[in-house]
């Protein structure tokens, strides 16, 4: 008899496959443990083949061919979360309220522009802004704190989670004028920059529990915003990573030196907004994704200008 697997069975041999147990699968969907156990014999029963290994272990483990399979269960399943998504979304129609998580690494001025176009395009929709770092925005997203989200690229892969992307902005290293690395002759050595405080960004999410992104000093002070970041390196208390159109105008005016740091060189970045895969944004949400789009080359394409020339840059990793 040809096999004919329901998509919920799917969506338990997913789950069970992710989680690495059936118990764990229970909890995420809810269900009894033995109706797992169930629908995955039967899902086996119908493909004729075994997807778990039991045997001589505490939790299944996938047989080659329950890893042959579930790619294809993953695709059929998010096509499913498609389908049921956009059904949604021309249901509900405009959003009577939206929630936004913004990375603090999004300019402002593209952030206040858009915003205020959306009063004018949405006066009836109420709007709830959070702000924070790093991990913030998946956070939020992944509890279905919010609507949509805008921030860097996502660490690791997600099923959960859409990302599109939106713009690209730029991180540069900087100072006071009279710090230690300002004054250096030539390019920063390695050793030089890890004997001087640098001033980084923490994630209060737990996100990203355990990971540094381009920390090389020996000594840190750590924050959990860039404007606080901005004020302790403007008065000399260390040196960091600001994005470029933060700090571009310091450097114009002389308030702030850009640095030329061997193990630390400009680094771009990719600017994207996400929603989760099982609901689709909707008109409003739509709008704002589009806008920052528009808006952000506005405040992001500064490399050009000419106090920031020579500089080194590191490739876009995307």
């Amino acid at each position: 008899m040809q096999a004919n697997p329901t998509l919920d069975q799917l969506q338990v041999f997913l789950a069970v496959a992710e989680t690495g147990s059936f118990s764990a699968a229970a909890r995420r969907l809810n269900r009894a443990q033995s109706v797992i156990s169930y629908t995955i014999s039967n899902l086996e029963a119908q493909l004729e083949m075994s997807l778990f290994e039991r045997e001589g272990t505490r939790e299944p483990r996938l047989t080659p061919e329950g890893k042959a399979m579930l790619p294809d269960a993953r695709r059929m399943i998010a096509v499913l979360n498609d389908m049921r998504s956009r059904a949604e979304g021309m249901k509900l129609g405009l959003e009577a309220e939206l929630s936004i998580a913004v990375d603090v690494s999004l300019p402002s001025p593209s952030l206040v522009e858009t915003l205020k176009g959306f009063e004018r395009q949405f006066p009836s929709v109420a709007l709830k802004l959070n702000v924070g770092a790093l991990g913030v925005v998946w956070d939020q997203l992944l509890n279905r704190n919010c609507d949509i989200g805008f921030g860097g690229q996502l660490i690791g892969k997600t099923d959960e989670l859409v990302s599109i992307r939106v713009g690209d902005a730029s991180m540069i290293p900087v100072a006071a004028p009279d710090h230690p690395l300002a004054v250096y002759k030539g390019r920063v050595p390695l050793s030089v920059v890890r004997e001087n405080i640098q001033l980084v960004i923490s994630d209060v999410s737990r996100m990203t529990e355990g990971k540094d992104f381009g920390v090389f000093a020996y000594r840190t002070w750590r924050m959990t915003d860039t404007s606080t970041k901005r004020e302790l390196i403007l008065s000399g208390m260390g040196w960091g990573g600001l994005p470029t159109w933060m700090v571009s105008d310091d450097i114009s005016a002389g308030r702030l030196k850009a640095l030329d740091l061997e193990p630390y060189p400009v680094r771009p970045y990719a600017l994207f907004a996400f929603h989760r895969a099982d609901s689709m944004p909707g008109p409003a949400a739509t709008w704002l994704i589009e806008r920052f789009k528009e808006e952000l080359p506005k405040v992001c394409n500064v490399m050009r200008r000419p106090h920031l020339a020579g500089l080194q840059v590191a490739e876009d990793p995307l």
